[in-house]
């Protein structure tokens, strides 16, 4: 990949005492391989477990135990390469990361350092305003996690949970090419999406199966490369923008003041609002890599990548751009359609020989609204495709009219049934009839002579005969009948 550096931004520069910054953001994502199995022992990677559940003798440490390879893990690796457009290196090493993990009995992680199983790839990112840009992908390893310690059972002991110990985490290492905290969280929001299209990762960051690792430096616009902190373990999107905030101005305060930033590494305390020194930045030799001597080289062969590849699905930018050009929906539309792979296959299952941006507007709308009200998503929703496809087409049909087709949906929602029936049963069918609409329209001209003469003075003002002839109607008026009749009548 050719190296490419961004131009300073002057919409997300951030305005110092003594002029602007530019902050620039590195992000290292740690994302748990979804596989039955750890990554080098048969022991069950289920969330939820008893303490030291699932934990074999490699786990363990048991002296005299080898790691084995599992051979899912790889393919789900290379998938994720594939899905970002990368480089597959068809040899990678193991290393040993040698470091204190109270919670790895092993006392250093099996990690990949020289020799990565995917190098240099990209994603693309879409910000609310239309804007995109290219995001670098370093490369992206396997390795173990760590299990967790546990402080809060007693007041003078910690506790071991090994259940994680051993878990596969694939590290996703992006360029320093974020340059606001908007932009971070749109880009983990997109590689989380790609994940979960590939279906390599879950994304759940509540039980910690995605993480990040975020570097922060600041510098003035044009200048080189600061000194650059990294904020630990951030476990949520929201956190991950807050953090870079509370920390880009931490930086400016100091550089300001005269001071300098030490390299170092940073928790974010959310409650506070502020980041704080966890410890000495270290840098690689002082984890004293070296080849794991239990484990031979990698080597993996060329057609079982393209055996991985031909089995890929479509992915969030494709899909992307065939809702564009076969629904005819706008950029923003189809971003919003296809975030989630199951948001997605409910609108192609109600666009399905529709009026694909009348079915955008009402799953976008009405659907996901009230789904976001309810704390639910499209995976737990009460009314089906095939019911959002039938309002769709009444509307369409001129049956209902947009008015009657909220009040529809929001029956079929909580009361359910073929909402066909439900507009018949229940007389929710729009009136048509312009000797009906004629009817009403004239009593109201009769009641207020007035508001004619306001009305043929002021033609804006046919909104409120609008309003008047709908309520008379009990909102099933044709809109475009009563206002027909209503400018013919008004002689306006």
């Amino acid at each position: 990949m050719t190296a490419h550096v961004r131009p300073s931004d002057a919409k997300k520069l951030i305005k110092g005492a003594t002029g602007n910054w530019e902050v620039v953001i590195g992000m290292e994502i740690h994302a748990q391989v979804s596989s039955n199995a750890k990554l080098f022992s048969g022991a069950s990677t289920a969330f939820g477990g008893q303490p030291n559940d699932h934990v074999s003798l490699v786990d363990a440490a048991m002296p005299g135990m080898l790691p084995v390879i599992n051979k899912e893990c790889v393919a789900q690796a290379v998938r994720t390469g594939l899905g970002l457009k990368a480089q597959i290196n068809l040899r990678s090493t193991f290393d040993r990361k040698n470091y204190f993990y109270p919670d790895l009995p092993q006392g250093y992680q099996i990690s990949q350092f020289k020799s990565p199983i995917v190098g240099e790839g990209e994603v693309i990112v879409d910000l609310l305003d239309g804007e995109s840009f290219v995001v670098g992908i370093e490369r992206l390893h396997l390795e173990q996690d760590a299990g967790k310690s546990i402080h809060d059972l007693s007041p003078t002991l910690s506790f071991v949970d090994l259940n994680r110990s051993g878990v596969a985490l694939m590290e996703i290492v992006s360029r320093p090419d974020l340059r606001s905290s908007e932009e971070a969280r749109a880009y983990v929001t997109k590689l989380r999406s790609i994940l979960r299209y590939l279906g390599t990762c879950d994304g759940d960051m509540e039980k910690g199966n995605l993480r990040a690792d975020v570097n922060v430096s600041v510098r003035r616009p044009g200048e080189p490369l600061g000194t650059r902190c990294e904020i630990k373990n951030v476990n949520s999107i929201r956190f991950i923008g807050q953090s870079i905030e509370v920390e880009a101005r931490r930086q400016i305060e100091i550089l300001e003041d005269g001071g300098s930033i030490d390299q170092e590494t940073r928790l974010f305390d959310p409650n506070k609002g502020e980041t704080r020194s966890m410890r000495s930045k270290e840098e690689a030799h002082d984890y004293r890599y070296f080849p794991d001597p239990d484990l031979l080289p990698l080597v993996i062969h060329a057609d079982f990548v393209e055996g991985l590849k031909g089995e890929l699905p479509e992915l969030p930018d494709e899909k992307k751009a065939r809702f564009i050009a076969s629904f005819g929906l706008s950029s923003y539309d189809a971003s919003v359609l296809v975030a989630e792979r199951d948001t997605a296959d409910y609108f192609e299952q109600v666009a399905k020989g529709r009026d694909g941006k009348a079915a955008a507007n009402f799953v976008i709308n009405e659907l996901f609204g009230r789904l976001n009200k309810d704390g639910k998503d499209v995976t737990t929703s009460p009314v089906s495709p095939a019911q959002i496809g039938a309002i769709v087409d009444l509307i369409g049909e001129g049956v209902i009219s947009s008015k009657i087709a909220k009040d529809l949906f929001e029956i079929i929602y909580t009361e359910g049934g073929d909402p066909r029936v439900v507009v018949e049963e229940r007389g929710l069918k729009q009136v048509t009839d312009t000797g009906a609409i004629e009817k009403v329209v004239d009593e109201i001209i009769a009641a207020n002579p007035d508001k004619v003469a306001q009305v043929q003075a002021k033609p804006t003002m046919l909104g409120w005969f609008v309003g008047q002839a709908m309520k008379a109607s009990g909102g099933k008026a044709n809109p475009q009948a009563l206002n027909d009749i209503l400018k013919s009548k008004l002689g306006i």
